[in-house]
Formats: C-alpha cells, sequence, structure tokens
C-alpha cells in the first residue's frame, strides 16, 4: 500500500446543463491529475457525487476513467493507482456490491475506500461488524472511512485497531475526516503496522504529517494538484497556510460546490451539481473569484 502515501485526489464528477455526465470535461480535468504531482486518485467518492448517480452511471463512468488512464496513447501522463469508493448503511448490499465487480477491482483498481453507515448511527460494535464484513467480501484492500459530520457516527481509534488486527491482510489504511486532531493523532499512535493513516481534511493535513500520517486525500487537489503535493510531500505549513482562505471557502456552502466554483472560474467544468445540492452562492462565487486571483499573484 506504499502506493497510497501522498497525495491522492478526490475527484469530481463533472455534470452538463441538462444533468448528464459530462465525459469532456471529465478528460480535461483527468489530464490536469495525471501530468501533475498527484500519487493516486479516489473515484466515486463523496466528492465526486456518487450518492445522486445510478449504478449505469457510476459503472460508465469508472471505465471511463480507468480506460483514460491506461490509454498508452497519452505519452505525457503519468499512470496513477486507482480507489475506488463502494459504501452505503446496508451491509448486505455493500458486500453484494463487491462481490458482484470482483475481476473489475482486481483488475482495475489498487484499494475500495468504505465510508462508515450513514443515517441509522450504528455502534461501534454494528461498526467492528459492518467492515470485517466488507473486508471479507472484497477482492482488494480496504480504507475506512471517518466522517462523522455526514455519516452522524464516529469510528473510535480503538475500534479501528479492532478491525485491523481482525483483518490486518485487508484494511489498508483509515481517512480520517474527523476534523478531530488528537482522535486522529490516537490512531497514529496505536503504531498498527501496515495501517495507512490520511488525513481527509486539507486544512489540517501539514499538522497530521508532521504528527506521522501518511498522506492527504484532498478537495482542493482538483485544482490545485501541484501546491498541495508540495504540502503534502515537503510538509509545507507556509503553502498551507497560503491556501488556508481557499480551503475555508471550498467548504463554506458544502462539498463538492466549493471545488466546482474554482474548477469553472478555471474554465475546466460547468458549475453543475445534482439535488439535493447546488451550486455556490452568486457572493460566495465571487468571493471565490477574488481568493482566486490572489492565489495566482
Amino acid at each position: 500500500m506504499k502506493e497510497l502515501k501522498g497525495l491522492g485526489t478526490a475527484l469530481i464528477t463533472p455534470f452538463k446543463a441538462n444533468g448528464e455526465i459530462d465525459y469532456e470535461a471529465l478528460a480535461r480535468l483527468l489530464d490536469t491529475q495525471l501530468t501533475s504531482s498527484v500519487d493516486y486518485i479516489v473515484v466515486l467518492g463523496t466528492t465526486g457525487e456518487a450518492a445522486t448517480m445510478s449504478a449505469d452511471e457510476k459503472r460508465a463512468v469508472r471505465r471511463f476513467i480507468v480506460d483514460y488512464v491506461n490509454d498508452k496513447s497519452q505519452s505525457t501522463h503519468h499512470k496513477v493507482p486507482l480507489v475506488l469508493g463502494v459504501g452505503g448503511n446496508n451491509t448486505a448490499s455493500v458486500c453484494a456490491e463487491l462481490k458482484a465487480m470482483e475481476a473489475e477491482l482486481i483488475a482495475d483498481f489498487t484499494a475500495i475506500l468504505s465510508v462508515c453507515p450513514y443515517y441509522n448511527k450504528p455502534s461501534q460494535e454494528g461498526l467492528y461488524r459492518h467492515f470485517c464484513a466488507v473486508a471479507e467480501a472484497s477482492p482488494i484492500p480496504v480504507l475506512l472511512y471517518n466522517v462523522p459530520g455526514r455519516t452522524g457516527v464516529n469510528l473510535l481509534p480503538e475500534t479501528v485497531q479492532r478491525i485491523y488486527e481482525a483483518h490486518p491482510d485487508k484494511i489498508a489504511g483509515i481517512k480520517e475526516a474527523s476534523g478531530n486532531v488528537e482522535q486522529i493523532k490516537r490512531v497514529i499512535a496505536l503504531k498498527m503496522e501496515h495501517l495507512l493513516v490520511i488525513s481527509g481534511d486539507d486544512g489540517i493535513a501539514c499538522e497530521l504529517m508532521q504528527a506521522g500520517a501518511d498522506g492527504l486525500i484532498s478537495v482542493a487537489s482538483n485544482a490545485f494538484p501541484n501546491d498541495f503535493h508540495q504540502i503534502v510531500h515537503e510538509r509545507n505549513a507556509a503553502l498551507q497556510e497560503r491556501y488556508a482562505e481557499m480551503i475555508r471557502l471550498l467548504f463554506a456552502e458544502g462539498n463538492p460546490s466549493g471545488i466546482k466554483t474554482v474548477l469553472a472560474q478555471k474554465g475546466l467544468i460547468q458549475n453543475e451539481l445534482r439535488l439535493p445540492l447546488v451550486s455556490n452562492s452568486e457572493a460566495l462565487q465571487e468571493t471565490i473569484r477574488q481568493e482566486l486571483a490572489a492565489l495566482s499573484r
């Protein structure tokens, strides 16, 4: 799992004004990632709005991305590992989905990223059993994904340790997006031999890397891949501080609304989201425009 150290981009999914997936824009976005210093790409995660996509659409998007990344004709591109978001709040359905994709996962993806079950609010024992079932069903390694602000449940360090110890050959790491620095440091301090601890928050990446974290799965790197590679690989706190206001703005009205505003202003995509998500307010879009201009100076 050394391939998943460093900077991963939580890739957005571009849409057209009519709601269809914009594959031309997706190709442009992939070009920016594959010609940059990004270490890997996360496909169809939260930032990719996978929750609003049909099974057929998700299948088509992942096939497009796999084929594009593997296209040998793209001589200026470097090939990167791919991580696929596969999660949900119905354990049996998640496991069935993994088993149905077995051949595809083995051939095309380095790991899956599986979010804590949302809405149901399971206990720590329920989380333990859920992720043990996911580990047993998955043909490839699993990254746990703790994001209590979205799921309503917090995967505690002790439970992470239980899951890892039950399936050390399958649990590759955890994307920790609780925002709780002390909790994440506790996970790091457990020193589980092969468990990657990956920041899920752009704004605290340097602090966590300095504490021993293995990298960052970033939203901001959709638009600023080389700068965030420098932040992660060089522990460049000064550069992260320079992006502090932009990071705040990216999440001021929810994700991926903010990063889509930036990408649209950079001319890469149309600023379209699927309900219940909507584009940023005009006032926030203007503030982001000003901050983007300031960063380019």
